[in-house]
């Protein structure tokens, strides 16, 4: 029997620091081991499996596609990527849209459109503020505009012109503005940084400061879009709209697709050849993301998440007193629970015992991202299942 563990050491580059499960199969919210254990799946392919695993709507639209036209470039117009074009546009605050394959890609393309943007509006300014502690994917600019050393301090030089400022901190963001800078860049909860959720008063403070100054406000909603936040877009909270937005994860439902949005008169800077992909938009990641999302917004799966995601949360918020839980953060099923101590790693390792799957974003955290269909009783047994974990790691609440 083939050791798949032993395999990846020997084979895979070592870049990805792996729990010790090996999953072949998936349900719903839940998935399988090739031991054949199964695990409530509360990571959902970090906040991408918006319709848990294996949904019947997205095995139709991949059959019902790959049976028709899998790929072709971008040289020819193709049905499913313009109806999902149309789909997203319709069912958002832009104009227009660009298909990429990926979050990281998408947010490249947002850089590349803003800088293009400044070149023909803001005679040639091309600086981008971002944030301390957001995450934009790995890539050398999408690095770069993430504000976290570890992520791309070893692979300076970096792309030069984006500065970072504090989270939630509007006057911050106010002060790092020169007549370079073209853009605002951030994301409506830091996700990876332990979900940490902007202010609804601070975003709407950046839309006035950008128009006030003629800048560009860019949403990375990789994460918080496809009603992962209790809304379609996690913008829809603060009562804006942001000028471009990068979208990627949920939307496809696990089919890797990425979308960068734009208002039209934004959009209209890039000319043809400023930008462009071999893979993006193809006809069967297109096809499975539009039907993906007309589930969601058919079915009002962001307000299961809205719904299911406050109920976690208060149950999560009654551990305090009793185990070593200090905050809940949180908007829809996109959710922290931070500790007095460093237990996180530790407190993983129990909960794969257990079966459930988490996310460790800090030392002190963990993190939940369920698929969307997570239902009230399934979020009472994720928190039965962080109890015993708790108490079979012996660690009880600070005295």
């Amino acid at each position: 029997m083939t050791n798949w563990i032993e395999l990846e050491s020997q084979v895979y580059m070592q870049v990805t620091k792996r729990t010790p499960l090996v999953l072949v199969k998936g349900q719903g919210t839940r998935v399988w081991d090739d031991q054949g254990r199964v695990y409530l799946d509360m990571v959902g392919g970090w906040a991408t499996n918006a319709l848990g695993h294996c949904h019947p709507v997205m095995i139709e639209a991949i059959t019902r596609q790959a049976q028709t036209l899998i790929h072709t470039s971008n040289q020819f117009y193709t049905i499913p990527q313009l109806e999902l074009a149309k789909f997203l546009v319709d069912h958002s605050a832009l104009d227009r849209v660009f298909f990429a394959n990926s979050g990281t890609e998408a947010n490249e393309g947002a850089v590349k459109l803003a800088r293009r943007w400044g070149r023909q509006e803001r005679d040639g300014a091309f600086g981008i503020i971002a944030t301390h502690h957001g995450f934009h994917g790995r890539s050398l600019t999408a690095a770069t505009l993430t504000g976290k050393p570890q992520y791309k301090d070893q692979f300076a030089p970096l792309t030069p012109g984006i500065d970072h400022v504090p989270f939630n901190d509007l006057e911050a963001a106010k002060r790092a503005t020169t007549s370079h800078t073209v853009a605002i860049m951030l994301e409506p909860i830091q996700g990876e940084a332990g979900v940490h959720v902007a202010d609804d008063d601070y975003l709407r403070g950046l839309r006035q400061w950008c128009d006030e100054q003629g800048l560009l406000l860019i949403l990375d909603e990789v994460q918080t879009g496809a009603g992962r936040t209790g809304t379609l877009w996690a913008y829809e909270h603060a009562g804006i709209e942001p000028d471009i937005m990068t979208v990627a994860k949920g939307i496809g439902g696990g089919i890797p697709i990425g979308g960068l949005l734009a208002k039209g008169k934004v959009a209209a800077a890039f000319q043809r050849g400023d930008h462009g992909t071999t893979f993006g938009g193809n006809p069967l990641a297109t096809a499975t993301a539009l039907a993906v999302m007309r589930y969601l917004v058919e079915h009002d799966i962001p307000g299961n998440a809205a719904r299911v995601g406050a109920y976690l949360m208060q149950r999560l918020e009654s551990l305090k007193g009793r185990w070593p839980v200090t905050e809940v953060r949180g908007r829809g099923l996109l959710i922290a629970v931070d500790f007095d101590r460093d237990l996180s790693a530790e407190l993983q390792a129990k909960l794969v015992e257990e079966g459930m799957l988490v996310n460790t974003p800090t030392p002190s955290a963990i993190r939940l991202m369920p698929p969307l269909i997570l239902t009230q009783d399934e979020a009472d047994e994720a928190v039965d299942l962080l109890e015993r974990a708790l108490e079979k790691l012996g660690v009880g609440a600070t005295t």
